[in-house]
């Protein structure tokens, strides 16, 4: 999972509840180390010696350092090396030039790493590369920083602010802090254990001293003793999530045996209460996790117990119905809450397919890899969804409703990513017409498809049915029938809007910009694509993202803001790559790229041209998403 991180300034506080405790003279060396820009970085020390946590101290300190951004890539939850490359590039180029990019838990998939990073190094060497790992990488040049554990006053500091205060109050508290902490090795996550765990029961177990290597481990298991024996059983249970969960897939996955009814929820909130997992954010969007070293903890005591075959399926048939769900419920009013709820669960739905591969048959991970078609097509993850579906239909040939949906979806991502070749047939047969390619590719995955619509049901159907109206405004434009082509657009527009549907009703706001342009009508273009731009972006569309910012930037180009229009094109050649597609972003593929820029080469002198372009380029996503907002068309 991939995200950016808000810069901060050197010395800025954090919020009380996370002060940052000491560490000083290794956030001096690590910066200095990624100043010097030698080769990548790596942190090394044991679990939950604090790794990432001064890994995110640093960037935050760094500021404005790092102009085109800071992406952290979270790879605990990722167990397929295949899925690395694809992982690092979507956050490598959706920073800008000069960007730090985190890899955070790159142990179990050292080899992996070493590649990708090898290959950033060659292909994107504006980037700083700054990785978490228990044991160095290997990397060319790799910059080794090896954390130790905190000294003594460090520890004592750390206990105290995470502690309840009047249990560390005064000399007497002080005194406990450095009693407790002398156990705890200098271990950060075993001493903010330690804490909580004393504020809520303060009866902890004596302590002895012992080797460092097992601390953490040993502070757990304390922990655990202090747990009721139901409330170990769902600790256990709730390892089997990636990533985290909220309370209704907590529910589901771990309820059975003595853990009925309400029991689950009640139990949730006493090891919420007892730090052993931590809840994020509020009400019913209220999402639940465990550090990684609680989570090995519960792993293997699940393990123990015999069941974690019995979680891992009752897991996997969770996501599968949330999948189902989602398919179902894609075209209609729920889609962002669709598209956000299954970003924040993309840990998860990879866990749970991996099980399901595992499974003699495979029939349900047919089921739910092809069910998620929504969510590898519209929301940014073809090349994922594409290795799973080709690995779920290897592993079954049998005919059969579950294969229909999967080999459907399978077409459907395929093209997404391959057809940029009949795409340009498409567009070389409307001759003499500067259409976006991207139309023409959207056009190409409409027509093949249209013999791989499924017939079970869900939302496979009903969003052929309205690619099917997307293409025919495309073709319509293609042809010159701008008018019919607005027409068309709008007819799409209109069923989107009754069922209170978003991602393709973006794309009917795209196709009408596109005939309003080729109409001549630039300022309803803009405003149509702005349009666009701000659905597929709120979605989590890359590829819908770059389309809208190109078409804006056409329009643009035809008012008063040559100069803005120059930045926005400048600003998409960098999604296109960002969405897997980076021939779409480059002039020598795209017939209405290289129009949009000869115009505005023209407008604003080759040189100008230039600058505003490289302008552009070293935006982040973000950054561009905000200019196409403010840019006004102009007369």
């Amino acid at each position: 999972m991939a995200a950016s991180l808000p810069g901060a300034r050197k010395g800025e506080p954090l919020p009380d509840a996370d002060r940052f405790i000491g560490r000083r003279e290794e956030l001096d060396a690590l910066g200095a180390l990624l100043a010097a820009g030698t080769g990548p970085v790596t942190l090394t020390g044991p679990g939950g010696v604090g790794k990432t946590r001064l890994a995110l101290r640093a960037a935050q300190e760094a500021g404005a350092a790092y102009p085109g951004g800071v992406r952290l890539v979270e790879l605990a939850a990722l167990r397929d090396p295949a899925l690395l490359p694809g992982t690092i590039a979507l956050a490598a180029e959706s920073a800008g030039p000069a960007a730090l990019l985190i890899l955070d838990t790159c142990e179990h998939l050292r080899a992996a790493c070493v590649r990708a990073i090898t290959e950033l190094q060659s292909d994107q060497p504006w980037l700083t590369i700054l990785a978490t790992s228990r044991q160095p990488l290997g990397a060319p040049g790799e910059q080794i920083l090896v954390i130790d554990p905190l000294p003594p006053q460090d520890a004592v500091e750390l206990f105290i602010a995470r502690a309840d205060p009047d249990l560390v109050r005064g000399e007497a508290g002080r005194s406990l802090a450095a009693e407790v902490c002398a156990g705890q090795d200098g271990i950060p996550l075993a001493i903010e254990l330690a804490a909580r765990l004393r504020s809520v029961l303060p009866a902890v177990p004596p302590q002895s001293r012992p080797d460092r290597h097992r601390t953490l481990r040993t502070s757990i298991g304390w922990s655990h003793e202090l747990c009721t024996p139901l409330e170990r059983l769902l600790w256990a249970r709730l390892a089997v999530f990636a990533g985290g969960w909220d309370a209704e897939a907590a529910e589901f996955v771990c309820h059975g045996g003595p853990l009925q009814g309400d029991q689950v929820l009640r139990l949730l909130g006493t090891l919420t209460e007892k730090s052993i997992v931590r809840k994020e954010g509020a009400g019913p969007g209220a999402r639940y996790r465990m550090l990684d070293g609680v989570r090995e903890f519960g792993a293997q005591w699940l393990a123990e117990l015999g069941e974690a075959d019995a979680v891992r399926h009752s897991h996997h048939d969770y996501f599968r119905w949330l999948a189902r769900r989602g398919d179902a419920e894609w075209l209609g009013p729920e889609q962002q809450a669709w598209s956000e709820r299954l970003s924040a669960d993309h840990a998860n739905l990879r866990i749970a397919l991996e099980h399901g591969l595992e499974v003699p048959g495979r029939r349900t991970v047919l089921d739910m890899a092809g069910s998620l078609w929504f969510f590898w097509y519209a929301c940014g993850h073809a090349q994922e969804g594409r290795r799973y579906l080709e690995r779920a239909l290897a592993g079954e040939d049998a005919p059969g409703p579950e294969r229909s949906l999967a080999a459907w979806a399978h077409a459907l991502v395929t093209l997404t990513q391959d057809d940029l070749d009949a795409a340009e047939e498409v567009g070389a047969a409307f001759a003499g017409r500067l259409l976006p390619l991207a139309g023409a590719s959207l056009a190409v995955r409409g027509e093949a498809a249209r013999s791989l619509v499924p017939t079970g049901g869900g939302g496979g159907a009903e969003f052929f049915r309205l690619l099917s109206l997307a293409l025919r405004a495309y073709l319509l434009a293609g042809q010159g029938a701008f008018s019919r082509a607005a027409r068309a657009a709008d007819q799409l527009r209109t069923e989107c809007e009754a069922r209170g549907e978003l991602w393709m009703r973006a794309w009917g706001d795209y196709f009408r910009g596109l005939a309003e342009l080729g109409l001549g009508s630039a300022e309803r273009a803009a405003s149509f694509a702005r349009g666009a731009l701000a659905a597929k972006w709120r979605l989590h569309d890359v590829l819908g993202t770059a389309a809208a910012v190109d078409l804006l930037a056409a329009a643009l180009a035809h008012g008063a803001e040559p100069a803005g229009a120059a930045r926005l094109l400048g600003a998409s050649s960098r999604l296109w790559p960002a969405a897997g597609l980076p021939q779409l972003g480059a002039l020598e593929t795209s017939a209405f790229r290289r129009a949009c820029a000869a115009r505005l080469s023209e407008a604003l002198g080759a040189q100008r041209y230039a600058e505003e372009y490289a302008a552009g380029r070293a935006l982040t996503p973000e950054a561009a998403v905000a200019l196409a907002a403010r840019e006004t068309f102009g007369t």
